[in-house]
């Protein structure tokens, strides 16, 4: 009796827990769908299961939202794609709700299972559940079915090819202007789908309504269906259906809609060609760039670079640099920073003479500009100009700025130029470096921010390893000899991160010679935060320094430590001192 029973345990373990008033273990019921089904088996989870799920009516959208993501993958557990479209009516009534993530999940596991399904398995089941949800009276089936229909289409007989146009058509009319939304934002999906003569004819009208819908939303997702129909038509329909729309659109009442089209900008170029982009759209681009509105200025300007490049540098230079200098003084930090961001790429796209004459004014005053986020962001491009204009005009003009800003009240601007100090020593060579920045990169290790003196005992270390230990025997261990015995401790403490940071870089001689005995020193300081610094020191060099110098110098010193009045101290002693046992055991 009990074998007889047992299948039928997961089903009602199921059913209790789906009944459940707790949300988690109905969640929990939910996501081990895939181990009932496989404990079911096929034939039982297409007869009791899925007709079970279909009824669950559960009012909770996290609940739901899950059996819409189980059902995406469930065909292997119904028998193959032969039985796929047992899992529909499930998904057809989750595409309903008036959850929205819960309707886009049903879409997307819909969309999984059609793309597998057999061609006349989709015109038997899924193309009629596509018009059920598009005739559907709620306006929420409406929006979910404009999803399904570059699914559905391609293996549409004639007839109802042409029928499934028209209903498209209508959703792009529909009352609702959530429905409009929809079908603007998959119109580009379901164009694709769609024969070249019927993508002029069918396709383009729908396109065109959309583009003078009342609503900006609307509107607004118009401008993607641009791009998107743009790559599908032939380059002379492209000029004379799409050209227009964007011109348009980039002038439109609706400063979302305009956003929308200096978001998209180089897309659009790319789907109208070379010639045409010059003509129409530099001037389209040359007013979001100077549009009232900051948000629009925003988008535009993080579009400079692209945009410039689909230009000839004539073209650039006239048009788009004047609208470059007048946004670097824009009022909005915003633009500036966006500007920022993106106008060290130029200088490639124009060249060594118009880098220096024109673009290099504006780097200045963008490096001087009051917001660090507009500072910050030209000073991590430089070597886009770099390999422009050489490293010697760079030094000169841009140098003395980078020098005030590591002098910068803001922590993070200082934090910035430690982090690309590195790259620029590469750049600059190592004679370039000790006169210029050398002084600047100890000067940090005392900065009064702890994330600055942490970034600058890396930044040390990367220096190292750049220029060799010749050089950090020259230049960096004597700084270190010094400011070892710093009056302030969290000074000496950042000295101690530099010295376990710096030794697996010099190696055992140096570290043996020159750090340890000053790791030894500070074991004898009076604060004890330095002491248990001192101990994790000791346990990071026990693998670098050779076995006699561990038992010679570290070991007693650990030892002693290990005796000390401070807990903590004597913690991290007994942890270095275990850590030194385990490498005399392994060795």
């Amino acid at each position: 009796m009990a074998m007889v029973d047992q299948p039928l345990y997961p089903i009602a373990v199921l059913i209790d827990e789906l009944k459940n008033e707790d949300i988690q273990l109905r969640l929990n019921s939910i996501r081990r769908l895939s181990t009932i089904a496989r404990a079911l088996g096929e034939e039982r989870t297409r007869k009791e299961l899925i007709p079970f799920l279909s009824e669950n009516n559960d009012d909770d959208d996290e609940v739901l939202l899950a059996m819409a993501e189980e059902l995406g993958v469930f065909i292997p557990y119904v028998g193959g794609v032969e039985h796929a479209n047992v899992l529909l009516p499930p998904l057809e009534t989750l595409c309903t709700v008036e959850e929205t993530c819960v309707r886009d999940k049903s879409v997307e596991s819909l969309c999984r299972i059609g793309a597998q399904m057999r061609e006349q398995d989709l015109v038997e089941h899924f193309i009629p559940l596509v018009k059920r949800l598009a005739a559907g009276e709620w306006f929420t089936a409406r929006v979910s079915s404009c999803g399904l229909f570059h699914i559905a289409y391609p293996s549409a007989p004639e007839v109802v090819k042409t029928e499934l146009r028209a209903i498209y058509g209508q959703l792009c009319q529909d009352d609702m202007p959530m429905v409009r939304r929809s079908a603007a934002t998959n119109l580009g999906k379901f164009a694709a789908t769609v024969e070249a003569p019927h993508l002029k004819s069918d396709i383009m009208s729908v396109f065109e309504d959309l583009t003078q819908d009342d609503q900006d939303s609307v509107r607004l997702l118009a401008v993607e269906g641009c791009a998107a129909l743009g790559k599908l038509l032939e380059p002379q329909d492209c000029v004379a259906h799409i050209l227009p729309v964007i011109v348009n659109f980039s002038q439109d009442k609706s400063w979302r809609v305009r956003y929308m089209v200096a978001n998209q900008l180089y897309e659009l170029c790319e789907a109208v060609g070379p010639d045409p982009t010059r003509s129409e759209l530099v001037p389209a681009y040359v007013r979001l760039l100077r549009d009232n509105e900051a948000e629009v200025r925003i988008a535009a300007a993080g579009k400079v670079t692209k945009f410039s490049r689909i230009l000839n540098p004539e073209l650039a230079i006239q048009h788009i640099l004047p609208c470059v200098k007048e946004l670097s003084t824009d009022s909005s930090q915003h633009v500036r920073s966006a500007l920022a961001s993106v106008i060290m790429g130029m200088a490639p796209v124009l060249g060594k003479d118009a880098t220096i004459e024109q673009l290099l004014p504006i780097f200045l005053s963008l490096l001087k500009d009051e917001f660090p986020d507009v500072r910050l962001n030209i000073i991590s491009k430089l070597d886009q100009v770099n390999q422009v204009i050489g490293i010697d005009l760079l030094s000169q003009s841009l140098l003395p700025a980078i020098v005030e800003l590591a002098e910068d009240r803001h922590w993070r601007v200082r934090l910035a130029i430690i982090e690309y100090i590195p790259l620029l020593a590469s750049q600059l060579g190592v004679g370039f470096f000790d006169d210029k920045l050398g002084a600047l990169c100890m000067q940090w290790l005392k900065d009064k921010v702890y994330s600055i003196r942490d970034a600058a005992a890396n930044n040390i270390k990367r220096l190292a390893e750049e220029f060799g230990p010749d050089w950090a025997m020259q230049h960096i261990i004597p700084q270190v000899l010094d400011m070892i015995t710093d009056p302030h401790y969290l000074y000496r403490m950042t000295i101690l991160q530099a010295i376990s940071l710096l030794a697996p870089v010099l190696g055992s001689e140096i570290t043996s010679s020159k750090l340890l005995p000053l790791v030894i020193n500070a074991s004898k300081d009076r604060v004890p935060n330095i002491k248990f610094n001192v101990a994790k020191v000791l346990q990071s060099l026990i693998p670098i320094v050779d076995h006699s110098v561990v038992e010679n110098t570290i070991r007693p010193c650990l030892v002693e430590l290990s005796e000390d009045p401070d807990v903590d101290v004597r913690f991290f002693a007994s942890q270095a001192l275990q850590s030194s046992d385990q490498v005399k055991m392994s060795s």
